[in-house]
């Protein structure tokens, strides 16, 4: 079992730094889910069509509440 541990660190790792080469913006574990999601058989390519459009969307903040806002 340690053996296929290893296995899978070191395929992660190398993965993680082709990642950092092509510039993706993933950080290590959101590869690793979504390699763990092409392991289970969900097609790569609606999965990079989906990150793409996550990465493309801006980021939903809640809105910061204001000092006229809060209540005394």
């Amino acid at each position: 079992m340690e053996e296929a541990a290893k296995a899978a660190r070191e395929s992660l790792d190398l993965a993680f730094h082709i990642s950092n080469i092509l510039d993706t913006g993933l950080d290590r574990h959101t590869l690793s889910v979504l390699i763990a999601l092409c392991n289970l058989g969900l097609n790569p390519e609606a999965l990079a069509a989906v990150v793409r459009e996550l990465q493309r969307e801006p980021c939903p903040c809640p809105p910061t509440p204001t000092a006229s806002s809060s209540v005394s």
